[in-house]
């Protein structure tokens, strides 16, 4: 099958380090369709989906911001903090979409293992199912996330 040039900008884009430092895709070789499709099958494989995954870290997030920077308790098995910085980034995919700076990380009580986010890779996961390439500063792995929240 032939490449769109919508999906060729697409790609550009997300390697490019236009929108944030390193690109969205990290040194992963791989195109962006197998990308999302290797993690969607992880997910699918664990039990979960986009939604809910993207549903539970956005509640982690929101408890998060009642703590102004301090960690504050999720529930039982967590604790998480949420950070901001100046400015906004924006979803390379071609949609209105801005989203403020915002590092939220958690850590489960039981085994010390964290995990961090940005408020925008929660619109990545939710609406485009894409967890960023291999090698991307912000690249969450599917597995350790679902492993870490729920």
């Amino acid at each position: 099958m032939k490449e769109s040039p919508q999906r060729r900008n697409l790609e550009h884009i997300l390697r490019s380090s236009k929108f944030v430092a390193g690109g969205f895709m990290g040194d992963d070789s791989r195109s962006i369709i197998e990308v999302i499709d290797a993690d969607a099958s992880q997910v699918s494989r664990l039990g979960y989906t986009m939604e809910k995954i993207a549903a539970r870290m956005q509640e982690i997030t929101d408890t998060a911001k009642t703590g102004l920077g301090n960690w504050v308790k999720v529930d039982d098995k967590h604790q998480a903090v949420a950070e901001e910085a100046k400015g906004s980034l924006i979803c390379p995919w071609p949609h209105p979409g801005r989203y403020v700076k915002r590092i939220t990380t958690v850590e489960r009580y039981d085994s010390g293992e964290t995990i961090r986010w940005s408020d925008l890779n929660i619109h990545l996961i939710a609406k485009h199912g894409f967890f960023e390439g291999r090698g991307a500063a912000f690249r969450i792995e599917p597995v350790k996330l679902i492993n870490v929240i729920f």
